[in-house]
C-alpha cells in the first residue's frame, strides 16, 4: 500500500505569485504548497458535492414527485 510519502511527486508551475499569496491567505496555509494542497482538495471536494447533488437531482425527477404551487407563483 502506498503511503502519502510514496505519492509526493515534484513539479514544477508557474503560478501568479499576487493570486497565490491571495489564496494562502484565504485558505490560512502557512506555506505556498500547503496553499496549493489545499486548493486541489477544494476543488475535489467541490467536485463531488456536484456529483452528489445532480446524482440525487436526477433520482428526484425520476421519482414522479409532483410539486403543488400553493401559492399560485409558478408558470405552468
Amino acid at each position: 500500500m502506498a503511503t502519502a510519502k510514496d505519492r509526493i511527486i515534484h513539479k514544477h508551475f508557474r503560478l501568479d505569485a499576487l493570486k497565490l499569496k491571495r489564496a494562502q491567505k484565504v485558505l490560512d496555509a502557512r506555506t505556498e504548497t500547503e496553499t496549493v494542497e489545499r486548493a486541489l482538495d477544494l476543488a475535489i471536494s467541490e467536485h463531488e458535492r456536484n456529483r452528489l447533488t445532480a446524482e440525487a437531482n436526477r433520482k428526484f425527477v425520476r421519482s414522479g414527485v409532483v410539486i403543488r404551487d400553493v401559492f399560485g407563483t409558478l408558470a405552468e
